[in-house]
């Protein structure tokens, strides 16, 4: 068995409360503040990493975890708990916010992301409406005399002039004209269009 050395140095002054660098560190005390960074940093970034899983980003919320003991240290209470408890509640605190935050951005990049893949109309909606369009004006094509039904069937649907629409009916102008003007009269009030 080998002697114990005696020349060991002496150990030197026991570290300070936590709780008394604190109060030090209020009163902006770097050095008590190096002091307070070498025995809660470990644990902090622990804390940390365990919410956020994400190495990078703990490391960036212990800074900022850090940065907050240092700027609200006169805010620490020894009647509400322990120093470690309160420089741990700053950071889960800061944890949990950091990933909300994350979330709530996921969640608005889902969100406009699912808005520029919506289309600007519904298809299906379209063609339903077109088609019921469609009868409607039959139907109310049907309800027109056949005078007046051919008049605006050479002039709306096959794209006649007024004139074209009297020579293919052999008929003078102005008469054409007031069956067309009938007709749309009769078309309009049935279809229910507001002038």
């Amino acid at each position: 068995m080998e002697p114990v050395p005696t020349d060991l140095p002496a150990p030197g002054p026991p570290a300070p409360e936590l709780g008394a660098l604190l109060a030090l560190v209020a009163q902006g005390d770097q050095d008590a503040f190096g002091a307070v960074y070498d025995r809660v940093a470990g644990p902090v970034l622990g804390l940390v990493r365990s919410v956020l899983r994400d190495p990078a980003q703990s490391e960036e919320v212990a800074q900022e975890v850090l940065v907050e003991v240092w700027r609200r240290a006169a805010a620490f209470s020894p009647d509400r708990g322990t120093p470690m408890a309160w420089i741990m509640t700053l950071a889960h605190r800061r944890a949990v916010d950091r990933v909300r935050s994350a979330q709530a951005a996921s969640d608005r990049e889902h969100r406009a992301a699912l808005l520029d893949h919506t289309p600007a109309y519904d298809e299906v909606t379209e063609r339903v409406e077109a088609r019921l369009e469609r009868e409607q004006v039959r139907r109310c094509m049907g309800g027109l005399t056949e005078r007046q039904r051919q008049s605006v069937t050479l002039a709306y649907y096959r794209g006649l002039t007024y004139r074209e629409v009297a020579e293919v009916l052999a008929l003078p102008l102005g008469t054409v004209k007031t069956r067309l003007r009938d007709g749309l009269i009769r078309l309009r009030d049935c279809l229910g269009v507001t002038a």
